[in-house]
């Protein structure tokens, strides 16, 4: 009786179907799917933002801070609309949750009680430089998000870039600003808070920058001029005490000729 020999090569069932199940767990998201995973951070980032802005202004006593930050909360609801008619167009629903919102969603709730614990610690001063920090930090993530959807834009094509593209235009110059302001506002408070000179409202309000180069230059331009303070500081010292010294000196001249007349 002669026995059916079998493919060397061949799998059981069983193999076969975990071998499947083993390449559908190890399958890389498309692009398409970390698309609208950015999508969705995006917009969580911005729901989270309005919440952070609206804790930052129960924190802000400085009237031009809390004039900017107003406008800050504005733009950002809007910005949560723009995202939101993006996520419709693209036939997703803007309610859907993911891991990655989830994530964004805990780390915003973070950053709005660290402002609330300043708050309770009933120091006014210090509280605006905590919430200036918490905004520079949403901002970050809030900016890279954006960057990164412009990014994206410019390789797709159609109906999906023109609905990324016009949102991005729409958003761009505004996430700048937030960004580099704000970062403007943290360091200055600091500075007066130190006892160093400070310059309020920052300079990056002042001269309105909106581009990571202009941001780098004003960084640069208020390093060079709180170390030219320091350097005009010392030599001030220098001088007060070189004068002391001479003064001093003359005095023990002038002793001396007096012991000596009395002589």
């Amino acid at each position: 009786m002669k026995r059916e020999m079998r493919p060397k090569n061949s799998k059981s069932p069983a193999l076969e179907a975990s071998a499947l199940s083993l390449g559908e767990r190890n399958k890389k998201p498309s692009d398409k799917d970390q698309l609208h995973a950015l999508l969705y951070e995006a917009l969580e980032t911005e729901q989270g933002g309005v919440l952070v802005y609206e804790t930052a202004l129960r924190c802000a006593i400085d009237d031009n801070l809390i004039e900017e930050w107003e406008k800050y909360l504005s733009q950002t609801k809007n910005h949560v609309t723009i995202l939101t008619t993006v996520l419709k167009k693209l036939g997703l629903n803007p309610d859907q949750e993911t891991p990655g919102r989830n994530v964004v969603r805990h780390s915003g709730t973070g950053i709005v009680r660290t402002m609330e614990i300043a708050l309770m610690a009933g120091k006014p001063d210090a509280a605006q430089i905590v919430a200036a920090e918490c905004v520079v930090l949403a901002e970050t993530k809030d900016h890279m998000n954006w960057e990164l959807i412009g990014a994206v834009s410019e390789s797709l094509a159609g109906t999906e870039q023109e609905i990324l593209k016009k949102a991005y235009e729409q958003v761009e110059d505004e996430e700048d600003e937030h960004l580099y302001h704000t970062t403007g506002w943290a360091r200055e408070l600091h500075l007066q808070a130190l006892g160093l000179p400070a310059q309020l409202p920052p300079a990056e309000e002042e001269e309105d920058v909106k581009t990571e180069m202009e941001a780098a230059e004003v960084r640069k331009e208020r390093k060079e001029s709180l170390a030219n303070n320091r350097k005009g500081d010392r030599s001030e010292e220098t001088s007060r005490e070189e004068g002391s010294g001479v003064q001093r000196s003359g005095g023990v001249r002038q002793k001396r000729q007096g012991r000596r007349s009395a002589a």
